[in-house]
């Protein structure tokens, strides 16, 4: 199965999200059933790395991760996903614009994960993540 975590920039919440997701893959042993990646609705911060802060928390929960380089989602990346995971309304708004009304389009949480870079608390963003990725993980695999 392959996911893909959109928010606005890919730099913070989406990045985390792909290797939160990819970690919490691997510790349950089903690294090999998912194809994970992220992106953005924006091309703002296109070629940029993870943002600091996004990964200074990462590390400090133990979680690995790699370089980093932001994008706008790309067709062919929508096409080519079987999930589209929006970390905010206003991300899945964006996707829904541009894409249509996808099924595979569908919000991490039941409400948006508020983005750290301007609320500075990567802490609440990360545990949100964390949440909302376990439970995406927990509900694929019983299905």
């Amino acid at each position: 199965m392959k996911i893909i975590f959109v928010c606005h920039g890919n730099i913070c919440r989406s990045a985390m999200a792909e290797f939160i997701f990819r970690y919490l893959s691997d510790i349950n042993g089903v690294s090999d059933r998912f194809e994970i990646s992220s992106a953005g609705v924006s091309s703002e911060e296109t070629g940029n790395d993870m943002y600091p802060p996004a990964k200074r928390m990462l590390r400090e929960k133990g979680i690995p991760f790699s370089h980093h380089t932001a994008h706008r989602i790309t067709d062919s990346e929508f096409s080519n996903n079987d999930l589209v995971i929006a970390l905010d309304s206003s991300n899945m708004r964006n996707l829904q614009r541009r894409f249509g009304c996808d099924k595979k389009i569908e919000m991490l949480l039941e409400r948006d994960v508020e983005d750290p870079w301007y609320t500075d608390d990567f802490l609440t963003a990360y545990n949100d993540i964390y949440r909302g990725c376990s439970l995406l993980l927990e509900r694929l695999l019983s299905s």
